[in-house]
C-alpha cells in the first residue's frame, strides 16, 4: 500500500482527547512540585525519557488536566525560526509526575487508531514537515495553533502497518541511544582512571594509608609509596601538555591535495562527538577547510571553549576549523593521555574562565598545550594507554556505527512514510545496518 492509498483523516480523529496547550504558572510556584517540560527539553530530547527538568507546583485539578503520559506527542507552539514551529517530540518514559509549559501543545493519540511512535516519525519526516508548513503562521515569531493542528489532514495507514513502520525506525533509534549510553559509561571509565592516576594519585595515597591494592599488580608496582613536597608521587615531574603533544599547523598543499575533504566545524562538534561534517571538493573547499586532522589528534575549541567543542580524531580525511587547537601526540603512547587531560571538565572550565570578559571570548591554542599535567615514568603512561585505549577505541567504533544507523534511518524514514519502500524491504535494510 502506498501513501496515495492511505486514508486521510483530520488529526483529531485519531486522538483520544482534544489537544491542549501547556500551563503557565507564576514565578512563586516554580522550584518545587512536579517536573515541567520546557522548550529546551522538547528540542533537546526528541524521544524523551526520564531526564532532569525544572519543577513547578500544581494543584490536583491542574495536574489532572496538564499531566503528560507515556505515548503523548508534544509540539512546539511557537519558535523564533519557522522550522522550529511545530517541532514534534514523543514522551517515551516518565519517572515522576510531569507537566508541560505554555509554549507546548500536548497531543494524546488513541492507541487503537494510531501508533504514537508512527505519528512521531511522520511529523519528523519531510512529508510531515510539509504538512505542518501549511498551518505555520509568521507574525513576530513562527507558530502553530492547537486548533489548526487538530484539523490537519494526515495520511493514516492501517494500524498494523503503522506499528511495523514505527518498529523498524524505533529499533534503529534504540540502538543509537544504547550506543550513546554505552559511550557515556566507557568515557566516564577512561576519565575516572585518568583522574585517579594523574590527578588524585590514588595508588600512591592508598600505599601511604596502607590500603589494599586495587589495580593490576603490574600497574600498582609502578607507583611510589610517598608524595614529594609538591604533593605528587615522588620522582614524578610537573609538566604541561606541550611535553607530550604539539600544536598541529599541517595543511594540505597543492602538491598533495586530496580530491575531497571532510570539514569538521566548531558548531557541529559537541562534547566529544563530531555530529556532522561538510564535504567539499578540493577546488571548492574554503581555506579554513584545508587544515589536516590525523587519527590520534585531539581537537579543542578555542572560541567559547566552555561550549564543549572538542573531540578525539580516529579517521583519515578530516580537516578542521582554525577555531580548534589541534593537539598531536608526540608518540602513540600519549594519545589517550592528551585527550583526557586536554578535555577534562576541569580544563574545559579553566579555558572557559580564561576567555571570560573578552569581547570575542577565545583563547590562544598554546593556552591549551599549557595545561599542567604530572608525568611519571613512561611505563605508567604505557599501561594507561593500553587500558584506556580500548575504551576510547570502543567509543569511536560506536560513534561510527551510529552514523551508519542514523544514515539508514534517515534514508528509510521518508521512504516508509511516503510508502515508497515496503515494510519487508525496509526490515532487511535495517537488519543489515544493525
Amino acid at each position: 500500500m502506498t501513501v496515495a492509498e492511505w486514508s486521510l483523516f483530520p488529526f483529531e480523529q485519531v486522538l483520544s482527547e482534544p489537544v491542549r496547550n501547556g500551563i503557565y504558572k507564576q514565578k512563586q510556584f516554580h522550584g518545587r512540585g512536579c517536573k515541567i517540560v520546557n522548550m529546551g527539553e522538547l528540542f533537546g530530547y526528541p524521544r524523551m525519557r526520564s531526564v532532569p527538568m525544572k519543577r513547578v507546583e500544581l494543584n490536583a485539578s491542574e495536574l489532572q488536566r496538564f499531566a503528560l503520559a507515556e505515548g503523548d506527542l508534544i509540539f512546539a507552539r511557537r519558535s523564533l525560526t519557522a522550522e522550529g514551529a511545530g517541532k514534534c517530540s514523543i514522551v517515551l518514559e516518565l519517572d515522576d509526575d510531569t507537566t508541560f509549559e505554555s509554549s507546548i501543545i500536548r497531543v494524546r493519540p488513541d492507541p487503537n487508531k494510531a501508533s504514537s511512535l508512527f505519528l512521531y516519525y511522520f511529523f519528523n519526516s519531510p512529508v510531515g514537515f510539509h504538512r505542518l508548513d501549511t498551518i505555520r503562521r509568521q507574525v513576530a515569531v513562527a507558530g502553530i495553533t492547537g486548533t489548526d493542528l487538530s484539523k490537519l489532514a494526515i495520511p493514516v495507514p492501517p494500524i498494523e502497518e503503522q506499528r511495523a513502520i514505527a518498529s523498524i525506525l524505533g529499533t534503529l533509534d534504540d540502538k543509537i541511544e544504547l550506543n550513546r549510553q554505552m559511550n557515556e559509561t566507557l568515557e566516564a571509565m577512561a576519565r575516572a582512571i585518568f583522574k585517579d592516576l594523574f590527578v588524585d594519585f590514588g595508588p600512591t595515597r592508598a600505599k601511604i594509608e596502607g590500603n589494599a591494592p586495587y589495580l593490576a599488580p603490574e600497574l600498582w608496582s609502578l607507583f611510589p609509596d610517598r608524595l614529594d613536597d609538591e604533593d605528587k608521587p615522588a620522582g614524578w615531574q610537573l609538566s604541561t601538555l606541550s611535553a607530550v603533544s604539539e600544536l598541529n599547523p599541517e595543511s594540505w598543499s597543492a602538491q598533495n591535495k586530496p580530491d575531497r575533504v571532510e570539514y569538521v566545524d566548531l558548531a557541529n562538534t559537541k562534547w566529544g562527538t563530531i555530529e556532522t561534517t561538510e564535504a567539499h571538493s578540493w577546488d571548492a573547499a574554503p581555506s579554513r577547510a584545508r587544515r589536516v586532522l590525523r587519527p590520534g589528534d585531539t581537537i579543542v575549541g578555542t572560541v567559547r571553549p566552555g561550549n564543549g567543542s572538542y573531540a578525539f580524531i580516529d579517521q583519515e580525511g578530516l580537516t578542521g576549523s582554525t577555531g580548534f587547537a589541534v593537539l598531536r601526540p608526540r608518540s602513540a603512547a600519549y594519545r589517550e593521555l592528551v585527550y583526557c587531560a586536554a578535555t577534562s571538565t576541569e580544563n574545559i572550565e579553566r579555558l572557559s574562565h580564561l576567555a571570560d570578559g573578552a569581547a570575542y571570548p577565545a583563547v590562544r591554542p598554546d593556552v591549551v598545550t599549557d595545561t599542567e599535567i604530572a608525568l611519571g615514568p613512561p611505563s605508567v603512561t604505557d599501561v594507561f594507554s593500553a587500558t584506556c585505549g580500548s575504551l576510547i577505541d570502543r567509543c569511536e567504533a560506536n560513534k561510527r556505527e551510529n552514523k551508519t544507523l542514523a544514515a539508514t534511518r534517515d534514508l528509510l524514514l521518508p521512504k516508509l512514510i511516503s510508502g515508497e519502500v515496503r515494510v519487508r524491504d525496509a526490515e532487511k535494510m535495517a537488519e543489515a545496518a544493525l
